[in-house]
């Protein structure tokens, strides 16, 4: 059993910033990839960003440069640091953690086997 509890949503002034955190029950937390995802009220959810057993990472463009991923193996924690919120960035963030091929740095959200409840994010403009 792997389990996700996502916290430190919340509202943000458009500029300003938000971290968020994903704790893992799993063990061997270190050797799996971990990403965010989101979903916004209507739309399809969609990746964030993602980081792999050694710490490389990938992110969509939307938010590259703004916001950074990280990983912290022996709380078994997961980092979002989001910082220039934009009112498109509103949206319900998820982590996940894949099953295996931890160095694999994927995008897809059925690329992913354990998911968290989700943190509602919303930026006010």
């Amino acid at each position: 059993q792997v389990q996700l509890v996502e916290s430190g949503g919340g509202l943000v002034q458009a500029g300003g910033s938000l971290n968020l955190s994903c704790v893992v029950s799993r063990r061997t937390f270190e050797d799996y990839a971990m990403a965010w995802f989101r979903q916004a009220p209507g739309k399809e959810r969609e990746f964030v960003a993602v980081i792999n057993n050694v710490h490389n990472t990938h992110y969509t463009d939307s938010v590259k440069g703004r916001f950074t991923i990280s990983r912290a193996n022996a709380k078994n924690t997961m980092y979002l640091q989001m910082t220039n919120l934009k009112s498109e960035d509103t949206a319900v963030y998820y982590c996940a953690t894949a099953g295996g091929g931890g160095w694999r740095l994927r995008v897809g959200p059925n690329d992913y086997d354990y998911w968290g409840q989700g943190t509602q994010v919303t930026v006010s403009s």
